[in-house]
């Protein structure tokens, strides 16, 4: 009987607001029907997608793929507007993003507003993980890797924490977009913005980790259809672009490394082939979206990821991976 050889495989979760409740139900499909060979060694994340990563490697590092699958619903559920005066403050807060397109609104430095936002999303992040635990957990050998990008606003420093340093702030500082949030503190680190602004999602160390295959979960497309004219059209496509900016530029890296291999190039035995996947959020939503915490809305795209997730699956388990009988692997874009 054939024994499949074993795969190392990370994955990594790109940033986008709302629209990661798709990297969610991707994160849930995924470890629901992991394939039997593969070994998840490693997740990273950036902004909504460094949640969804912290929420997924909770299970992983416990062995748990259960555990991951239920903080992942549970968290997105909790994330809805369901009160009242939440579905009103979601309400006027997309009004407001898009009426920016018809007249000039006042900018308010996030300085000036109350912090029960920033302090609710503590609350919510401690009542899903307990930290404490996870940093010991983290340090276990053989424990998955967990890294999660976010940027130090004084020097520009592209930050990476890891899985043995992980704290709510740390969290919060990945997902802090400016207009929203004051800049985190992180005890011992600095102050923090959003990681969109550094790695998104944070790929450049994952091959580090002697990794096989590489998932990518996708949330900013790379193309459009016609040249955006209006203000909303212009901005949603800047938004597109500046994320993928630095996913692009690793990945061509990967891609390089590989075609070097293949071309006996590199022969070094630190290197071998990694085969990229991208499970990719092809609808087509204004940025106001990526803002929006309706229950409904989150849990269309939560259960979009999910069928994206099994017919990945499906078509990975009908390929003959080249990566796994050593010869050229290639950098693709899942067809589900």
């Amino acid at each position: 009987m054939e024994t499949r050889a074993r795969s190392r495989v990370a994955i990594a979760c790109q940033g986008g607001g709302s629209h990661t409740a798709f990297s969610s139900g991707v994160l849930q499909g995924l470890l629901a029907e992991l394939p039997e060979e593969v070994d998840v060694v490693g997740i990273s994340g950036t902004s909504g997608g460094a949640i969804c990563a912290a929420l997924a490697w909770d299970g992983l590092v416990r062995g748990e793929p259960d555990v991951s699958i239920r903080k992942l619903r549970q968290f997105w559920s909790d994330v809805g507007a369901r009160e009242p005066w939440d579905k009103l403050v979601n309400e006027a807060l997309l009004a407001s993003i898009r009426l920016r397109e018809h007249m000039a609104f006042p900018e308010v430095s996030p300085y000036l507003l109350p912090t029960w936002g920033e302090e609710r999303f503590l609350q919510m992040l401690r009542e899903h993980m307990d930290f404490a635990e996870l940093r010991e957990l983290a340090k276990r050998p053989g424990a998955p890797a967990l890294h999660i990008g976010a940027v130090e606003v004084l020097t520009g420093h592209f930050e990476v924490f890891q899985g043995h340093e992980l704290t709510a702030e740390c969290l919060l500082a990945s997902a802090a977009i400016p207009q929203l949030f004051r800049a985190v503190h992180v005890e011992g680190k600095g102050m923090y913005w959003d990681g969109l602004f550094s790695q998104n999602p944070p790929i450049h160390d994952l091959p580090q980790l002697n990794i096989n295959e590489l998932w990518v979960i996708q949330i900013n497309a790379n193309t459009c259809a016609r040249v955006p004219m209006m203000t909303h059209e212009i901005i949603d496509r800047q938004n597109d672009l500046s994320g993928n900016l630095s996913m692009e530029q690793e990945l061509r890296q990967i891609d390089l490394i590989n075609r070097l291999i293949a071309q006996r190039k590199i022969t070094d035995p630190r290197f071998h082939p990694i085969h990229v996947q991208r499970l990719v959020f092809d609808r087509a939503l204004d940025y106001s979206t990526k803002l929006d915490r309706w229950p409904d809305f989150l849990d269309e795209l939560s259960e979009y990821g999910r069928s994206k997730a099994r017919r990945f699956l499906k078509e990975r388990a009908s390929q003959s991976f080249a990566v796994r009988a050593g010869g050229r692997p290639a950098v693709g874009q899942a067809t589900a």
